[in-house]
């Protein structure tokens, strides 16, 4: 059935919205058949959008948290099946929403976490930046395998693993930038306050103050994506060479951090093409994606057992 013509402009600007920006690790791929690929990138453009108003531009706070007011009540519209409005983003949601019968709840969940950037930017221990990446990572992950199909709990488990995983990533590679740019710290202050040590010690170029901590995130980041891997054999065609793909990225991602010495953590390492180009070649086949994750982790443990972290 041909689409009506607004909801066809719809779906095309936010195509165009996913495929002009550019993100570390793959989001909506445009190897994957349209009726996914449609989709994902429906969510790419209302998350992306919603992030930028927190993150983005230079408004006032209250104007930010309105905008993002708005983004809710628009949900609640779509939750209450009468959205009439002309917003390309929300014709598209919607439609997607109702055909594919997403769990709104998770777009809230990103939603929130969106408007916590706005209103807390420091976080006292673990437990609540887990709270944070449940809300601001996770729900990727989860609409994702809902617009599959009807996902066990054991697979949003693993993806969820995976995910807070890369969201974790993100912030080790993105320290100084966090804090200058946004004055925010996504390392747990208790963390950063156990050797004596102040906020202070996040703006040097050398990391060797926090090299303990920081090593120690990454072994419990890598952990986690062990723990997700089995995720990216459980499907196959293109929506499963995506999660072994974004799977090996976070993996190649963590490992380049590993690799750098003390004095430079704060560096953000990126995957060249060639590599990019190795990782989908090898995330083609579960089997050989299974080696490839296997010999990411043992090199990282030969790096952390190499290493002796001691606090300074």
């Amino acid at each position: 059935m041909t689409r009506p013509t607004k909801l066809a402009e719809a779906y095309d600007y936010c195509l165009k919205l996913a495929h002009s920006h550019y993100e570390n690790f793959p989001v909506a791929s445009f190897s994957l058949p349209t009726h996914l690929r449609e989709p994902i990138s429906v969510i790419y453009a209302f998350a992306r959008t919603a992030d930028d108003i927190a993150d983005e531009g230079d408004a006032p706070l209250q104007e930010r948290l309105d905008s993002l007011a708005e983004y809710e009540q628009q949900l609640t519209l779509i939750e209450q099946q009468c959205y009439q409005g002309s917003s390309a983003i929300f014709i598209a949601l919607n439609d997607v929403i109702k055909h594919h019968t997403l769990p709104i709840i998770l777009l809230q969940d990103l939603l929130s976490a969106f408007r916590q950037d706005l209103t807390k930017n420091r976080y006292s221990d673990d437990k609540e930046l887990e709270d944070y990446c449940r809300r601001s990572a996770n729900p990727i992950g989860r609409l994702f395998l809902h617009l599959i199909g009807v996902p066990p709990s054991s697979d949003l488990d693993a993806s969820d693993m995976i995910c807070t995983a890369l969201q974790r990533i993100n912030f080790y590679q993105d320290i100084q930038q966090d804090l200058k740019v946004n004055d925010r710290i996504y390392l747990p202050l208790e963390n950063i306050h156990e050797f004596g040590l102040t906020e202070a010690s996040l703006y040097s170029p050398d990391s060797r103050e926090l090299a303990f901590t920081l090593r120690e995130k990454y072994r419990g980041t890598a952990a986690l994506l062990k723990k997700g891997v089995p995720l990216g054999t459980r499907y196959y065609g293109r929506p499963g060479w995506e999660i072994r793909l974004i799977t090996l990225a976070g993996l190649t991602t963590l490992l380049k951090l590993a690799q750098q010495d003390d004095a430079n953590l704060y560096s953000r390492p990126r995957l060249s093409k060639v590599t990019l180009l190795g990782l989908s070649c090898c995330a083609l086949v579960p089997s050989i994606y299974n080696i490839s994750c296997k010999w990411q982790l043992h090199r990282f443990a030969k790096i952390n057992d190499a290493i002796t972290i001691t606090p300074i």
